[in-house]
């Protein structure tokens, strides 16, 4: 599987050219694409990115790539980065890692997205993978009943989580935030559902990427998928 997203990186990293801005993803997947760009830059490539978490700009030190900020340039050429879940319509389910919340800034300042992946990350209905929404703490109890209520309206159900650290402790992201991880199975209207979440107060962001990503590189075993989005970003 490690090898699948190291040849997804890849295949992705042939999109760059040099003197591009990139935003540079958060996870296992997006990893191999910072340490894959860092090999390039040392051969002579120039570029500069922008991570998505404390620990991608930890690897991408760590690799050689220079780095700057959203506040330094006013746009990215491409953001690389992974996703938890990918329906036809490139809709996704993104957040695992914690990130998503930079990972949705980055995206949205991009020109294009581009999402690697291996190919069981490919779903025909968002949903299986828990849904991570991020929350203030402070009302939370509030927040959550609000969460419950948007999903009655949209049609889904389940049960939600805090995240927990591995020490057991609660999981807090870059920005000092909680998660809250729903388990839905089933989204059968996610641009509904993501708009429904948006509005909520305590709600940060959430892990539903609608309409971001450009295309999707897959690897499987009978080698590598490039996938399109059907409308052109903004549409």
């Amino acid at each position: 599987m490690d090898q699948l997203k190291r040849q997804a990186a890849a295949r992705a990293l042939e999109e760059v050219r040099d003197g591009m801005q990139l935003g540079l993803g958060t996870g296992s997947t997006a990893k191999h694409f910072v340490e894959l760009l860092g090999a390039r830059v040392a051969a002579g490539l120039n570029v500069i990115g922008v991570p998505t978490s404390e620990a991608t700009r930890a690897d991408a030190e760590r690799c050689g790539v220079p780095l700057t900020t959203l506040d330094e340039i006013d746009h990215l050429d491409i953001t690389v980065d992974g996703a938890d879940e990918i329906d036809p319509d490139l809709n996704l389910i993104k957040g695992g890692g914690g990130a998503l919340l930079r990972e949705k800034i980055v995206a949205a300042a991009s020109d294009r997205m581009i999402v690697i992946a291996d190919d069981t990350k490919w779903v025909p209905t968002l949903g299986r993978f828990p849904l991570p929404i991020e929350v203030i703490p402070f009302g939370l109890g509030a927040t959550r009943r609000a969460i419950e209520k948007a999903f009655a309206q949209c049609g889904v159900s389940g049960q939600m989580a805090v995240r927990r650290a591995k020490d057991g402790h609660v999981f807090v992201t870059d920005g000092g935030h909680w998660i809250l991880d729903a388990q839905l199975g089933r989204i059968a209207d996610p641009a509904g559902l993501a708009k429904a979440l948006s509005v909520i107060p305590g709600v940060v962001e959430h892990g539903l990427f609608i309409g971001l990503a450009s295309s999707a590189v897959l690897a499987g075993g009978e080698g590598i998928r490039v996938i399109e989005r059907r409308k052109p970003k903004g549409d």
